[in-house]
């Protein structure tokens, strides 16, 4: 689903203009992105999931075609941990599929 169907279905639901919800929906992301990237900071959506910055330590690397080794620097890397009622409803959706 890309952000567009996401607007669309939203629109459809609510009746709100679309270009109000696509400034929202950015504006989410947005925040989203300024609180990993520039303030390090975790976002947690109560009942979906945390968009969490997860620290990568500096490590030696081997490039096996070359013969050589490299040194990867420390990073810090965006990831998502779905919250467990997601996952446990995941896993009912899957059960129900397969029980059919």
């Amino acid at each position: 689903m890309t952000k567009q169907e996401i607007v669309n279905h939203i629109a459809e639901q609510t009746g709100i203009n679309k270009r109000e919800i696509s400034i929202t929906v950015e504006a989410f992301m947005e925040e989203i992105r300024n609180s990993l990237a520039n303030n390090k900071e975790n976002v947690y959506l109560r009942g979906f999931g945390s968009f969490i910055v997860k620290h990568r330590a500096k490590k030696t690397a081997r490039n096996i075609s070359k013969n050589t080794t490299m040194v990867i620097e420390a990073h810090d890397l965006p990831a998502f941990k779905p919250a467990k009622s997601f996952v446990e409803r995941m896993d009912a959706d899957a059960i129900d599929i397969v029980g059919e």
